[in-house]
């Protein structure tokens, strides 16, 4: 009994008593949800843990202000939030992911941390709730109901300004290697088949091009983040908030965070509908499909080096096998294309979740966060390596380049304006038939003149509108 009492100390919540770790700064409540909950063994995101702590420390100041919480207790709870939001505590927040819906266990689990930080101020013992309350003083005017979906916002904001210079950094090393390979000739590919000769230049413009125009698509998305339900508490009506509340506690939230965020425009959908969240999950799938297509072509134009394309070449970063020797994989581009399948099958699971809210709240807000801000992270993550480690160092093979462009068939194409698509064809035919060059059969067949010819199949000519009058 002697060691029960060192190592635990008892607190009771509305459904009886619980034995809380002696050194714990949780309480009761977050107890039980460990104990329910052994599902992962992920936390949340301490992004989304410390965007909990902002709202907290708002709606304390807000409170304050209002005189709905006296000047000690603001004092004591602001004074323990900014703790945590310094890096402090962060031990303590042990919910899984996968918890209670709508995120009652994540919520307690930060009001009992910030209660017991603030009582130890105040000269009181952890758990003793008759100085500081998690529910009476650290949440209140709140309800998770507002709370767990405003920091969800908040935290995936926080995220995103991370993602945007990392991507801009992609497409701006994708652009640096348009002006490196602009003048090199390569053979296009369409169907795998040979096509059209293209610039390698061109080629990656056309990456380059993507990424940014699917970077701007999440900016454009993550605008209605920006929209916050704080102050609806429970329902969306309000309950037990000042008048003033819901509006000082935005223009707190957005002085502390230094994020432009701003009032629901009606506080029941903001509590009803996860929209937003869906509709920067789904933005950050299109960058990632994007991402899968550049990927497997990189991984393509490098394959080989003796068997494959091998047209260029990615840097080694390790060795690429455990029995061949010398053996070097192109691993960035493998990892960024795990990734980008994580990220397709979070953003799944987003849309099951938002679909599945009913009446005035969604409860699948936890997978919700976990997933959102689990698809940021690992691409900003991916992203940067893949940057560095691979797109930077490509290298290109010019002559083996070339070599596939002018050996191609697909170079009869620029024929077909003077010799008709029909004629082309036999040409191309008789080409895959005996091997010899477009060139030759074209001049044995006295289809053209030898000056005329050179400059249709000239391969940079091929590359750009126009053709030669008749």
């Amino acid at each position: 009994m002697n060691i029960e009492k060192e190592q635990y100390r008892i607190e009771k919540d509305s459904l009886g008593k619980v034995s809380v770790p002696t050194e714990a700064y949780y309480g009761a409540q977050t107890v039980r949800a460990e104990s329910n909950f052994p599902i992962s063994g992920i936390r949340p995101h301490p992004v989304f843990t410390r965007s909990m702590v902002y709202v907290k420390r708002a709606a304390a100041k807000v409170n304050n202000e209002l005189g709905c919480l006296d000047d000690e207790k603001s004092k004591a709870i602001i004074n323990a939030t900014d703790r945590i939001i310094a890096g402090e505590f962060q031990d303590q927040f042990i919910v899984d992911v996968y918890q209670a819906g709508a995120g009652t266990s994540c919520n307690m689990n930060v009001n009992e941390v910030i209660a017991n930080i603030a009582i130890e101020s105040l000269g009181g013992e952890r758990g003793d709730s008759s100085v500081i309350h998690p529910n009476d003083h650290v949440n209140f005017g709140q309800s998770t109901n507002d709370v767990f979906p405003t920091a969800m916002r908040i935290a995936a904001l926080f995220l995103l300004t991370e993602l945007f210079p990392v991507v801009d950094g992609l497409a701006d090393a994708l652009n640096e290697k348009v002006k490196e390979f602009g003048d090199i000739i390569k053979s296009g590919r369409t169907h795998l088949q040979d096509a059209a000769p293209i610039k390698l230049g061109q080629e990656f413009s056309g990456y380059a091009s993507a990424v940014s125009k699917a970077v701007e698509k999440i900016r454009m998305a993550s605008d209605a983040l920006k929209e916050l339900g704080i102050g609806g508490t429970a329902v969306g009506t309000g309950l037990n908030t000042h008048p003033d509340y819901a509006q000082k506690i935005i223009s707190e939230l957005k002085k502390i965070t230094d994020l432009d965020v701003r009032a629901a425009s009606n506080y029941f959908e903001a509590m009803q509908s996860n929209a937003p969240v869906t509709e920067v999950s789904g933005a950050v799938k299109v960058l990632a499909i994007e991402l899968i297509r550049i990927a497997n072509d990189l991984r393509l134009l490098s394959s080989g080096p003796k068997t494959g394309l091998a047209e260029i070449t990615l840097p080694p970063v390790q060795p690429g096998s455990s029995i061949m020797p010398g053996k070097v994989n192109p691993v960035m581009a493998e990892m960024l294309n795990m990734v980008c399948f994580a990220i397709i099958g979070n953003d799944l699971t987003i849309a099951m979740a938002s679909q599945a809210g009913q009446f005035e709240l969604n409860v699948m807000m936890p997978v919700m966060q976990y997933k959102l801000l689990d698809s940021i992270s690992i691409l900003t993550n991916a992203l940067e390596v893949f940057t560095n480690k691979c797109v930077k160092g490509i290298m290109v093979n010019e002559e083996r380049c070339y070599q596939y462009a002018t050996g191609s068939m697909a170079i009869v194409t620029a024929l077909n304006p003077y010799i008709g698509y029909s004629k082309a064809a036999e040409v191309a035919k008789e080409s895959l038939l005996t091997g010899k060059s477009i060139k030759k059969i074209v001049l044995e067949k006295k289809l053209m003149s030898k000056e005329k010819l050179d400059k249709l199949l000239s391969p940079i000519s091929m590359t750009k509108p126009g053709f030669i009058s008749k």
